[in-house]
């Protein structure tokens, strides 16, 4: 998007009344370019991806906290690729402090602070009282060096560090689109691992008072007895999960029946023409209920369970929002209503049962229709059916009788074959 000799979007330098704005393209050159180069043909679709991009921070608004994409001409910047999220960054708090403390020294209208940031400044202020001094040295090193450089490079690079910040620091209100991140998941489940600073301060137990530390034979003695414990649990989880899921493998255990394409054996045409699910499938819906769900017999047997319980219309409004989320664009609003007035709308024809904080944010939601605007009634229905409609299928003779009828003829089957090999065996020994 940024190589201009490969067709990329035009940066320019823009003349302002008393200045001139560097590096800048516009939301509109963007959102053609989109739709240019990734066939979108819905302006609306190119600039719901390119605030997904802005949301990352890898586009940013210079004369905005907020992070999104316009379709008009507001002043873009690309980001510089050592802010970029790809680099796994995760700032701390001190980090955070320098940077606002930084913005402080420099007496520019353009760079003082936002209300949010002045309060955020003045709770770390607070929070890190005993080495303030520490992170306003380390504050002043920082303006030295900026100022130092180019004024229009300096320029450009203030903003793309406010940028970074609006990215992991957002403004109150707009979603933190690094909260739940893999990576984080990952650090959280590895308590050894180092984070990585923004200005090379972070806020482990080497830069805090070694007065306020517990001794380091305890701290090392706890740290390992958690990892223990961690692993552990974590080991045993795995093998429960291989154990119940080794006969699924075919790299373990054959798949049955043989493969008809490279053998004689034609019984998976017969099943295949008979429609019915064998034993090995059936098992399967009892690990979960996602399991049921993602196969169409089973998905269907468990319909046909909740109709008999008058209760059928949580899981037909559970596929109606799953086939939400595969609808072209256009015809998104029109589902939207359709849904809403079969299943929540006062009167529908097949009311769910919701809480009071879902359905009043599904009722917001459906003011500005998307495809996840009934993500939390979803949730909150796939829970509810977890929780109580597929604990009672499993324990209902619908399910059961399915099971153990074919649990026989595999009985039967074993059976003859056992027989069959005794007789053999006995017959070879008769003169």
């Amino acid at each position: 998007m940024q190589d201009d000799k490969a067709g990329g979007v035009p940066i320019r330098t823009v003349k302002s009344f008393l200045s001139k704005i560097p590096s800048v393209v516009t939301g509109t050159d963007i959102v053609q370019w989109l739709m240019k180069n990734l066939s979108i043909e819905d302006p609306v679709e190119a600039i719901h991806m390119g605030s997904l991009i802005a949301a990352q921070g890898y586009i940013f608004p210079i004369s905005d906290h907020v992070l999104t994409l316009k379709d008009d001409g507001t002043f873009y910047r690309f980001q510089a690729p050592y802010f970029w999220p790809s680099n796994c960054w995760e700032p701390e708090n001190t980090d955070y402090a320098i940077y606002l403390c930084k913005r402080t020294m420099q007496n520019k209208a353009r760079l003082e602070l936002a209300d949010y940031e002045a309060e955020n400044l003045a709770r770390l202020q607070r929070a890190f009282a005993r080495k303030w001094e520490f992170i306003f040295m380390q504050a002043e090193a920082q303006v030295k060096i900026d100022r130092k450089k180019d004024k229009t490079e300096r320029k450009i690079l203030d903003s793309q560090e406010r940028a970074f910040w609006d990215v992991h620091r957002p403004v109150p209100g707009c979603v933190n689109t690094t909260e739940m991140d893999i990576r984080k998941c990952r650090r959280m489940k590895n308590p050894q691992k180092v984070k990585k600073s923004v200005y090379g301060v972070t806020e482990d137990s080497q830069s805090q008072s070694p007065v306020h530390m517990p001794s380091q034979p305890v701290r090392k003695t706890t740290k390992e007895d958690f990892r223990k414990k961690f692993a552990n649990s974590h080991v045993n989880i795995l093998i429960t999960y291989s154990d119940q899921y080794i006969e699924y493998d075919p790299f373990i255990t054959p798949a049955e029946p043989s493969n008809p394409w490279i053998s004689d054996d034609a019984t998976l045409w017969d099943i295949e023409m008979s429609k019915e699910p064998s034993q090995q499938r059936v098992k399967r819906w009892g690990f979960s209920i996602d399991e049921v769900l993602k196969d169409p017999v089973g998905r269907d047997l468990f319909l046909r369970f909740l109709e008999s319980e008058f209760s059928s219309e949580n899981l037909r409004f559970w596929l109606a929002v799953q086939d939400l989320k595969r609808q072209p664009l256009q015809d998104v609003a029109t589902r939207v209503e359709e849904i809403w007035q079969e299943f929540l709308a006062p009167g529908a024809q097949s009311p769910i049962n919701l809480d009071s904080h879902s359905y009043e944010r599904t009722s917001q939601n459906v003011q500005d229709p998307g495809r996840y605007t009934f993500e939390d009634a979803q949730e909150h229905i796939y829970k509810l059916m977890k929780s109580d409609s597929y604990a009672r299928f499993l324990r209902s003779n619908t399910y059961q009788d399915l099971l153990l009828a074919k649990k026989k003829p595999e009985n039967e089957q074993g059976r003859r074959t056992s027989l069959e090999k005794f007789t053999r065996s006995v017959g070879s020994r008769i003169p």
